[in-house]
C-alpha cells in the first residue's frame, strides 16, 4: 500500500475545522478519508473499516477522546490502529496523558496546516514503513518525472535544465492560473538579473518543444496575451 492509499479517519465536532483538516489531507493527495462528529459515529465507522490512521479530538459531544481510544484498544488488541490526538488542550497533563494511553502524536490547537501533514506523514512511514509515491504530473502525453528531472513522452525522454525545471515546477503549482510574466522571471531569477522578459520566452519555447505535440501550436503552455502564462 502507498503512503496516499491510507484510510484516515478524522473524528472531530468542529465543522469548520473538519473540513479544513480533510480539505488539507485531500491536497495533499489522501484519497480515503471520513469524518466523525461525535463517538457514536466513529464507532460506526470503525467497525465497518479498517483505518491506517486516526486524528482524534479530545472533547467531544458524547464523550471525550481519551475514554474513545481506550475503548478502540479493548476491542482490537493486535491491530493497534496509529492515533493522533487534536486537542485545544494545551496543558502538559492531557498532553502526556495521551501519548501515556498509547497514542502516536498529541497537536494541539490551533496548528500549522504543514505541521499536521507532516506529522500524519511520518506517524504512516514509521508504523507502516511506507513510501512515498515518486511525485510526477501529467501533462498531455508528457510524464513529468520530477524526481529525475525528466520529461517522459511518447517519442522521446527529455531532461530538464534548471531553469526549464523551475518554470514547469511554478506553472504545475499553479495549474489553470494566470501567472504574470513578472512572478515567472523573479520565480527563475530570485535576484533580479534577468534583465529581459525574452530570455523567459526563450526557456518557454524549449519547455514547449519537450512537452506540446506541436510547439508552436501549444495546447497546454498557453500564452495570454499582455498577461502572461498559464498551463491548461
Amino acid at each position: 500500500m502507498e503512503l496516499y492509499d491510507s484510510r484516515i479517519l478524522l473524528v472531530d465536532d468542529e465543522k469548520a475545522l473538519s473540513q479544513m483538516v480533510e480539505g488539507l489531507l485531500r491536497k495533499e493527495g489522501y484519497r480515503n478519508i471520513n469524518t466523525a462528529a461525535d463517538c457514536s459515529s466513529a464507532r460506526m465507522f470503525m467497525a465497518e473499516n479498517e483505518y491506517q490512521m486516526i486524528l482524534l479530538d479530545v472533547m467531544l459531544p458524547d464523550g471525550d477522546g481519551f475514554s474513545l481510544f481506550e475503548e478502540m484498544k479493548q476491542i482490537d488488541k493486535n491491530r493497534q490502529t496509529p492515533v493522533i490526538f487534536l486537542s485545544a488542550r494545551d496543558e502538559d497533563h492531557s498532553r502526556l496523558r495521551g501519548l501515556g494511553l498509547g497514542a502516536d502524536d498529541y497537536i494541539t490547537k490551533p496548528f500549522l496546516p504543514e505541521e499536521l501533514l507532516l506529522r500524519v506523514r511520518a506517524v504512516l512511514k514509521r508504523t507502516f514503513h511506507m513510501e512515498e509515491p515518486l511525485q510526477s504530473d501529467i501533462i498531455g502525453t508528457a510524464k513529468v518525472d520530477w524526481s529525475a528531472g525528466i520529461i517522459h513522452t511518447p517519442k522521446e525522454d527529455y531532461p530538464l535544465t534548471a531553469k526549464e525545471y523551475t518554470l514547469l515546477k511554478k506553472l504545475c503549482e499553479n495549474r489553470g492560473r494566470i501567472l504574470s510574466m513578472n512572478v515567472l522571471c523573479d520565480t527563475l531569477w530570485p535576484d533580479g538579473s534577468y534583465g529581459y522578459e525574452n530570455s523567459l520566452m526563450v526557456h518557454m519555447r524549449r519547455l514547449r518543444e519537450k512537452i506540446e505535440e506541436n510547439p508552436s501550436k501549444p495546447e497546454y503552455l498557453i500564452t495570454v496575451r499582455g498577461l502572461g502564462y498559464k498551463l491548461k
